[in-house]
């Protein structure tokens, strides 16, 4: 990352924001059924709800591994371990969601903000093509709202415009960043679509129906929603 500020970063996330991470989730569930059965898919999923209680995100191989301790001779593990690896997330993104970031480029950097663990999300970003897409431009965390200290030194900036699917996180970023951000939320996803989540925080500075609608705005646009005169 450059040590000089940049006019503008893009910061964006990556599940249900530029790939369909529900879409991967309901793959592997139906992966799981068909290598270990209906009630032991089950119980994969109570460990993983578990373990993202317990973590703050989600670990998919590492609710893999505690169902292991459950069922350390069931060889199907190995199947679908193999099933997550070789997942074709490149296969997953989202329609125009590759030009909603070439889109942006000609205004600044560009660069992924994601949550995650340190294994499988960059290994998930970088199957889909989007490591190379962000020229290795990768920022990882465990609670990236909390984490705006260190992206600022690793991208520093006058103005960011962040885009996620989950208001949560936009809204805790604008609390702090207040006019130094611009917050898009991306209404696709069942975190994006639950009302209750709508409800619960205010609105975003701008909101697109889907991340291809990127294209529509002008980097004027964009920075005067955020408040940047």
């Amino acid at each position: 990352m450059s040590a000089a500020a940049a006019k503008t970063v893009f910061l964006f996330d990556v599940d249900n924001t530029l790939l369909n991470n529900d879409q991967v989730i309901a793959d592997l569930g139906a992966h799981l059924a068909a290598e270990i059965g209906e009630e032991r898919t089950q119980r994969y999923w109570k460990i993983f709800e578990a373990l993202r209680t317990e973590l703050g995100y989600a670990d998919y191989l590492g609710a893999l591994q505690r169902y292991r301790l459950d069922h350390p001779h069931d060889q199907h593990l190995v199947a679908v371990s193999y099933f997550l690896l070789k997942y074709p997330f490149a296969n997953r993104l989202y329609p125009n969601s590759l030009d909603a970031v070439e889109h942006v480029k000609q205004w600044g950097q560009t660069s992924i903000f994601s949550d995650g663990d340190v294994v499988f999300q960059p290994h998930k970003i970088f199957r889909s093509g989007l490591y190379e897409r962000f020229a290795g431009r990768v920022l990882i965390y465990v609670h990236k709202e909390k984490e705006l200290e260190d992206t600022g030194k690793r991208c520093p900036a006058e103005h960011y415009v962040l885009i996620d699917d989950k208001i949560r996180i936009l809204s805790a970023v604008k609390k702090i960043w207040k006019s130094r951000v611009t917050t898009v939320f991306v209404r696709q996803g069942h975190y994006a679509l639950d009302p209750k989540n709508a409800k619960e925080y205010p609105a975003a500075d701008i909101s697109l129906e889907r991340i291809g609608d990127l294209v529509n705005y002008s980097a004027a646009q964009l920075l005067a929603a955020g408040g940047k005169t």
